[in-house]
């Protein structure tokens, strides 16, 4: 005997699992762990048994999330299992990838990747038996409207279905084949012929050259064309072999077998085994790494502080639809002096850090008052909240603000403040970089608005940083290369059938922030959150000079992944967040108590500032350029605002001679006496309003000044002169004219102007919206293989015969119910009963019943792997075991 013969011997007694559910029924606990591991969407819920496992894993939608999820090469090799013939051996499939001359790559990986696709339930069946699942299989192989992503067509037999055998007959003659007797042999025939490289060679030898030019633009795919009713010569000698054959009218498709031929076996015109190297562009010391990582991250955290602090009396209004306006954008980019996108990143970050939100959207987001974190039983609310109400009703305008939580982020050390940003940085998934795009209905997408949530983002960023983090310390990646390997890693994004097409031309030319992607375009959404990943990461210094900073990796420790295992989120962010801040804290610099203050009524801050002093001389001050040194300049404004907030000249000299190391200019100082010696010697009222002084001349002077006569002054006793104009317009009016007033109070007190901050009620930060379920972690892993087990154990268990109720369960009478349970549960067997719950739904359970009373009989069921309490009246019927389950524990 043959050892091709014993081998088929050998395949006929041990055919292998006959189901996806046999085979991963004879899984172990550890296979049947990282199937759900690497599919979490089959966890919810958890199914009864192996059988629902089954089931659930051949549906589309989780089929196509493990597709989306698989490689570029362990997608090929399932792409080339649904050209390939049901089932296939190993060998064939190892053919379609490599081909007739072999490749090496391929088969040095192909195991794994085999491997790959069985532990994720895609791929089921011996060596010699592959199966590639149904849904897996439709989705992948070539239909009638379109060609495989391999770009190859039908086979001769589906091609060729509808065609009528003497059409068969005829283009067997012209392929110089023998006549069959029937269609099936003379497919099988036309298929052979097909299959056969040397005759598909001979057959080509005498077409003419126009119809090996058809075959060499179909033979890649896509396979299909058009042909007119009368076709050309060269077309009408392939029709006449067979090489194309008619799907619809006017449409002709190449053989899937042909095809194949002319490839030389290959399924895919270019197989991808290895995945692409990340190539280094530049080659940095990791202390310069650091130290640029280290001042772009407080460049960074100023940026924050100068959007909040802008906000902080109250900022935008909040649109209609949602989101900033493109005016209340550009206003801010102008505060912040950095381009619209990167303002918008910036305000992105501050809304997903939980640093600002609307004031006034509380009615809308809870329609309940007992949903409310801040109002009690009673329906007690806060003041803030009664506010916002208030604004609600009266139709004023929504604005966005800081919220209470900005203030207790700004008493933090600067390096935990950074962490802050971090954590909501890395796993949001709202995407800045889409503003100013375009969504599905062609709306434009503003920021802090609807529709900016992208699932893939914090799997794009994260992976982003893995891949640089495998580099050397101080090497910064190729972004092209980046992206080639990303592209290798996650090919398939889209519900549809992927070609093969080639990849886009590389550039070096950086690409900038923003921009927006189309809806619909998965791939150019993935390419540029990557190239957006790569810009946020810079921009908030965890990269410098394109490398990986020291505390960058940090973020990708281990108490980071452990969040994605759904294992204590808060815990390990807060665990993260201190060893990033703790890594960061050195390369930032200490906080300084000083300035320099010059002669050109300038003052130097050679670094950041105490909280404090900087709030103090922000006042008193103009910042005019910012960078290393922030420059601030005393103007004459200046020094009246920081007046009007109550300070003294006294008080304004002292502050100087103490926080300057420098000696106060004379400039300054004549500065702030002369502004001193002016402010408050008018004073301004409401009657409309007036202006009052002591000397009369000024007031003189007022009245003689022709820019005064929109004020419409009168005046009313030789000290005092009313105005037509409310207060605050008077007194910018007398300041444009060059005058120093004071606003005063009913009782003739200096008001002191002073900035009131706007906080909205407490707010949660918006949460992302994940990419399906979140990843297990090992603690419901084991309940779920376990609970799995049970229920196939209990679903698998033998029973004797039984009268059944529609639905399968055991139907017996109350009495029979009774004494059965009652003898199992002193003789500790178990028993199969049919129960329905109180919503109605039927379920099947192995019970071993401990105790039977009240109307209620408890017992250990196999099926839930616990203790369970069942109402009599509520069980259908009970049938008798024929043999204990294998396995089954006793009754406890």
């Amino acid at each position: 005997m043959s050892a091709e013969q014993q081998h088929r011997d050998g395949q006929a007694a041990d055919p292998g699992p006959r189901s996806l559910a046999q085979a991963l029924r004879e899984r172990d606990d550890a296979s049947l762990g990282a199937l759900l591991r690497s599919r979490p969407d089959l966890l919810h819920p958890v199914p009864t048994d192996v059988t629902q496992l089954a089931t659930r894993a051949g549906t589309r939608a989780s089929v196509l999330r493990a597709l989306e999820h698989l490689d570029r090469f362990a997608l090929q090799a399932a792409e080339a299992l649904a050209v390939a013939p049901d089932p296939a051996s190993y060998q064939e499939l190892l053919d379609l990838l490599a081909g007739d001359d072999g490749d090496e790559e391929v088969a040095g990986a192909l195991p794994a990747t085999v491997a790959l696709l069985r532990e994720r339930a895609l791929v089921w069946g011996g060596e010699d038996r592959l199966r590639l699942v149904r849904t897996a299989r439709e989705l992948l192989a070539p239909s009638a409207s379109h060609s495989s992503p391999t770009g190859l067509g039908p086979s001769v037999a589906e091609a060729t279905s509808g065609m009528s055998p003497g059409r068969i007959q005829a283009i067997l003659t012209a392929a110089g084949l023998p006549h069959t007797h029937d269609t099936v042999s003379a497919v099988a025939a036309l298929s052979g012929l097909f299959a056969d490289r040397e005759r598909v060679a001979e057959l080509l030898e005498g077409a003419p050259e126009a119809s090996r030019e058809v075959l060499t633009r179909l033979v890649w795919g896509p396979p299909y064309g058009q042909v007119t009713a009368e076709p050309a010569a060269h077309l009408r000698w392939l029709l006449d072999r067979g090489l194309l054959l008619p799907t619809t009218p006017g449409t002709v498709v190449l053989p899937r077998e042909a095809a194949l031929s002319l490839r030389g076996g290959r399924a895919h015109r270019v197989p991808e085994p290895t995945r692409p190297r990340v190539a280094v562009a530049a080659e940095r010391k990791p202390q310069v790494v650091d130290a640029a990582a280290g001042g772009q991250a407080l460049a960074a955290l100023d940026t924050v502080e100068e959007l909040l602090r802008s906000w902080d009396e109250g900022g935008p209004a909040v649109l209609r639809a949602g989101g900033l306006s493109i005016r209340d954008l550009k206003r801010t980019a102008t505060v912040l002096e950095v381009p619209e996108p990167v303002a918008a990143f910036w305000v992105e970050l501050a809304y997903a850090a939980g640093l600002i939100a609307s004031d006034g959207g509380y009615v809308e987001e809870h329609h309940d008052r007992h949903d409310r974190p801040d109002a009690d039983a009673e329906g007690y609310e806060d003041e803030e909240t009664r506010d916002a109400r208030t604004r609600r009703r009266s139709g004023e305008a929504e604005h966005y603000a800081p919220t209470p939580e900005y203030d207790a982020w700004r008493d933090l050390p600067p390096a935990e403040r950074w962490a802050w940003l971090l954590e909501a940085w890395l796993p949001g998934t709202r995407a800045p970089g889409l503003i100013g795009g375009r969504d599905g209905r062609d709306r434009t997408l503003s920021a802090l608005g609807p529709g900016l949530d992208r699932s893939p983002a914090p799997e794009v960023r994260r992976r982003v940083l893995e891949l640089m983090a495998e580099l050397e310390p101080g090497q910064a990646p190729d972004p092209a290369t980046l992206l080639e390997r990303l592209r290798w890693e996650r090919p398939l994004r889209s519900a549809g059938p992927r070609r093969e097409q080639p990849e886009p031309p590389r550039t070096g030319v950086r690409p900038a922030y923003g921009g927006g992607v189309a809806a619909n375009d998965p791939e150019a959404l993935r390419t540029k959150l990557t190239e957006w990943a790569l810009l946020e990461a810079e921009m908030l210094g965890v990269t410098g000079r394109g490398a990986l900073a020291t505390h960058g990796r940090a973020l990708l420790g281990a108490e980071g992944r452990s969040e994605g295992a759904g294992a204590g989120t808060a815990a390990a962010g807060s665990a993260r967040a201190a060893v990033v801040a703790a890594l960061l804290a050195p390369l930032l610099p200490e906080p300084l108590d000083h300035v320099l203050l010059q002669a050109d009524l300038t003052a130097v801050a050679p670094g950041p500032l105490v909280r404090p002093l900087a709030e103090a001389l922000g006042v008193l001050a103009d910042v005019e350029s910012k960078g290393g040194a922030t420059v601030y300049r005393f103007t004459p404004g200046s020094v009246r605002r920081a007046l009007d907030a109550g300070r003294s000249a006294t008080e304004l000299h002292a502050f100087l001679d103490r926080h300057s190391r420098t000696p106060v200019p004379q400039p300054l100082t004549y500065l702030i006496d002369d502004v001193a010696r002016r402010h408050g010697l008018l004073r301004v009222g409401a009657a409309s309003s007036y202006v009052r002084c002591d000397d009369e001349s000024v007031l003189d002077e007022i009245l003689a000044d022709r820019r005064a006569t929109a004020l419409r002054l009168r005046r009313l006793a030789p000290t005092v002169v009313a105005a037509q104009a409310d207060p605050r317009t008077l007194i910018e009016g007398l300041r444009a004219m060059g005058f120093a007033p004071a606003a005063e109070s009913a009782e003739g007190d200096v008001m002191i102007a002073r900035p009131h901050a706007h906080r909205t009620p407490p707010r949660t930060p918006p949460a992302p919206v994940p990419d399906g379920p979140p990843a297990p972690d090992a603690t419901l892993l084991t309940a779920a293989v376990r609970a799995v087990r049970a229920g196939d154990r209990a679903a698998t268990a033998p029973r004797k015969e039984t009268p059944q109720a529609p639905g399968g369960l055991p139907r017996t009478s109350p009495a029979d119910t009774l004494a059965t349970v009652q003898a199992a549960a002193m003789t500790g067997e178990s028993v199969w009963i049919g129960h329905v719950n109180a919503e109605g739904a039927a379920s099947q359970r192995l019970l071993a019943p401990l105790r039977v009373e009240g109307g209620y009989v408890t017992g250990y069921d196999h099926t839930a792997d616990e203790v369970r309490t069942y109402a009599l009246h509520r069980i259908t019927g009970v049938a008798e075991l024929a043999d204990e389950p294998d396995g089954a524990e006793p009754a406890r």
